[in-house]
Order: structure tokens, then sequence, then C-alpha cells
């Protein structure tokens, strides 16, 4: 999955020193903000169940299904990139209220679905909104989170993202009797409708557009409604002083792309987009968004092997939250290497279970080992990473960067993996994750630094230090 729960350093948001009535209030709009990341989840794992009915009711090739699956994060990275600049434009409540009402399109196309294109269709609507939710929701967050509570609800939104994975799993469950496919998108539709009216009825604007936008007086009635007068004030005074900042910085910001092929930033993008890459090819979204379809083929029934497939979401679930407890305290690096080293051996052993043609219980084993792997490490500490190696001039570039070649292997990787297994066989293509996995094992221990309770240019040192003298003489002349 395209997953994260990173912040920068140093950053304050509007809304801090809350009241304990406040904080309960700013609980109530970060729920209603992360319904967006469950509708992420969600509806990028329901279709691993309705595609085991759909393939027979429109008799699709391994290519268009695999094409239904992949052609949603084609509509995400065109979402994710217009995102940004309509959170700008709207601001981030109307945005956020917008990509609902995309939400319920997406979903009603599909439930309405007469054909392959219609579906193809409505993959890539939904596809808009799950790319739109999933720049748009850690803004949002960010800037309506106390300081003294922001990690936590940054991370907020990464758990939710599973936990829609997880009910997603379950609702196939439920209508794998009757094979209903179109109620287990229908069920969308009930998160994305309490998105939009808790967007509307419930939500004040973010405090930090608003006075990016010259409306003080109304940041100031939405900070005070949870804190106290004297600390909006007070907020909002810096908060101006960022903004005249920002207006600066607003002529340099085009730049920023340029920045990237500078030769003290390169070691930093080198990381950013391997680690993008490898996280997909390592085999991740073959088994997020065809666990049913992978199980069916150890000769289970559909319905059982979205039964067995459950165990997958809340295995991903349990370790995403372990994952949120160790990133702090372990460090990095540790977790990485160690959740690499367990999927490079669930691979190899998942391929010899197909091989062999082992019992489905031991592939169900190797799976959920694998993604329990994948889920305390590779997955969450990538995201973490790409917002700690960038120097502060190219972060946000260096992040976008990382993040498009991040859905482009999601998409590239999505769509070839039926096919492909077709031709070279269900197991040998997980030894080609397996391979993905063992040179991405070796880049981390050869050029991943450690970023834990270190400032940047301890950071920047360290993975100068890693590319050798050349990187270190292009930063000295930089």
């Amino acid at each position: 999955m395209t997953q994260g729960f990173s912040r920068e350093p140093g950053t304050e948001g509007p809304v801090s020193g809350v009241s304990s009535a406040g904080a309960r209030k700013v609980h109530v709009w970060a729920l209603v903000i992360a319904l967006g990341g469950f509708l992420f989840g969600y509806d990028t794992g329901v279709v691993s169940g309705a595609l085991l009915y759909i393939k027979k009711d429109f008799h699709l090739t391994s290519l268009e299904q695999s094409s239904i699956v992949s052609v949603l994060l084609i509509g995400a990275m065109l979402g994710a990139l217009g995102a940004g600049r309509l959170a700008d434009r709207l601001g981030r409540r109307r945005t956020l209220a917008i990509e609902g009402l995309v939400f319920i399109v997406g979903t009603a196309i599909l439930v309405f679905a007469a054909g392959y294109a219609m579906l193809l269709v409505g993959r890539i609507v939904l596809g808009l909104a799950v790319g739109a939710a999933s720049a748009t929701v850690p803004v949002y967050l960010s800037e309506v989170s106390p300081t003294e509570l922001r990690g936590r609800f940054l991370t907020l939104n990464q758990l939710m993202i599973t936990i829609g994975i997880l009910i997603s799993y379950l609702v196939n469950l439920a209508f794998a009797g009757s094979g209903l496919w179109r109620g287990m998108f229908a069920v969308g539709a009930i998160p994305a409708l309490l998105m939009v009216a808790g967007t509307m009825f419930l939500l004040p604007e973010s405090p930090q557009w608003l006075i990016l936008r010259g409306r003080a007086d109304k940041a100031r009635q939405v900070i005070e409604s949870v804190s106290t007068k004297e600390r909006a004030d007070h907020l909002i005074e810096l908060a101006q002083q960022r903004r005249t900042q920002r207006d600066k910085e607003e002529a340099s910001r085009k730049r920023n792309w340029r920045i990237l092929l500078e030769p003290r930033v390169r070691p930093a993008l080198i990381v950013g987009l391997t680690l993008a890459a490898a996280q997909q090819f390592s085999g991740i979204n073959t088994i997020i968004y065809y666990a049913p379809t992978l199980m069916q083929k150890t000769g289970l029934s559909a319905s059982n092997s979205i039964f067995y497939s459950v165990a997958i979401g809340v295995i991903n679930l349990i370790m995403t939250i372990v994952a949120i407890k160790l990133v702090d305290r372990v460090g990095r690096r540790p977790l990485l290497l160690s959740s690499l080293a367990g999927m490079l051996v669930m691979l190899v052993l998942l391929g010899f279970s197909y091989v062999a043609g082992m019992s489905s219980a031991l592939s169900l084993v190797f799976m959920v080992v694998y993604i329990a792997s994948f889920a305390v490490g590779l997955g969450p500490v990538f995201w973490v990473l790409v917002g700690e190696l960038f120097p502060s001039s190219a972060r946000a570039a260096g992040s976008g960067a990382s993040t498009a070649v991040n859905w482009a292997s999601n998409f590239v990787v999505s769509l070839v993996f039926l096919p492909l297994a077709d031709v070279i066989g269900q197991g040998e293509i997980f030894w080609v994750f397996a391979a993905v996995c063992a040179f991405t094992l070796w880049f981390v221990g050869r050029y991943v630094p450690e970023t834990r309770e270190r400032e940047f240019n301890e950071v920047d040192a360290a993975l100068r230090a890693r590319f050798g003298r050349q990187a270190q003489q292009a930063a000295a002349s930089g």
C-alpha cells in the first residue's frame, strides 16, 4: 500500500494548548477527517474479493482483471497531483467534502456497472478520490491537531487505512455466500456519506488556511473554540509571520524540482526513489489486491479464499500498530533491515509453496508472516524517511517525487502481476519479488542511515558518508 505517517520536525500547527473539552472536540474532527484514510483503505482492498465474482460475470481475462485493479492507481496519481492546488484554492474542508462526493460517484458507477468499460470508469473515479484523500487528509490533520497530539493524529490516518482494508475483507466475506460483488462496493458509500455529512456539519476550516487567506478573525474563532484567547492571539501572530515568510518563498518554489538534481541532494533522492520503487516491487500489493485470488489458486473455494484473506487484514492492522510504537523507540534502520529479511524469507517459501503444491494453510501462513514483516518496517518507515532525508529546501519536491514513483510502481506491479504469473508461474513470480527484497536489503545496509533523534545536519552527514567521497565533495562545493 501507499501509506505513511511522518511529519516535519519543528512545525507547530495553529491549534495548540487545548483544554480537555477542546481536546475532545479536536478528536471528533480528527475522526471525521480520517474517514478519508478509511475510504482509501476500503476502496483499495474491496476489489480483492469482488474480483472473484466480477471475472465470472463478465468473463474477464487476466489482463482485464489486472486493469480493473490497477486503473484505480492512475486516478490516484491524478487525484494526488490536483488535490494540493484545490485545497489551497477552496480550503481543506471544502476539498475534503468534494472528495467524499467523488467517492460516492465512483461507488455508484461500480454498483451499476453493465460491463468492463464501466467498471474501469468507476475505478478511475474512485482513484481520483483515493489519491486526493491521500494528499489532503495528512495536511488537514496536521493543521487542526494540537502540537502535543499531532503525532498520534497523524498515525490515526495510517491506522484508518489499515482498518479500511480489514473492513473491506470482512464485507467481502459477508457477501461471499451470495456472490453479490455490487454489494461489496455499495457498502463503501456509507463511510463516504458520513465523511460528507461530518465535513459539512462538524468540521471547521483549517485555521492555518484561513490565516494564509487573510481571514485571521475567523481563524481566531476556530482556535478559541478549543483553546484560550491568549493562546489564539499568540498563534495567530506566529502564523501571520509564517504567511509573510511563505509569500517570500513562493517565487522560489517552482525551482524546487530542479533542486533535486543538485549533487548535494542526489544521495537523498537516490534513497527516496529506490525505497519508493522497492516498497511496491517487493510485491506487497499483489497480496493486498489479490489475496483471495491467490488463495483460490491453492484449491480453495471463493468464499473460503475470502475468509482466509481476512487473516491478512488482521495482521496488517496489528503490525501497523506495533510499527507506530516502535519506530521512535527502536529506530528506522533496525525495522527496515528486519522487515526486509523477513519478507525475503517468506517470499522464497511462498514461491516454493506454489511450485511444490503445498497446502493452502502453509501458503496462508507464509502470506501472513510476509504481511507482518512488511507492516512493521518497509511499509511505514519509507514514509518516515521521506520526511527526514531531504533538506528543507527540497523536502516538498523530494517527497513529491518519491510519492509519484511509489504510485507509478504500484500501478506497474498491479497491472502485470496476473498476466506475468500466467507466463512464468505463480511461485516463480514470488521469487522475483524475493530478488527485489534481497537487493533492497543490501541497499539499506549500505546506503540508508539511521535518522532517529538526529537533526538534519547529522542525517545529511551520515548519508553523504555512506555515498562516499563524491557526495561529500558535492556537499562541500554546494
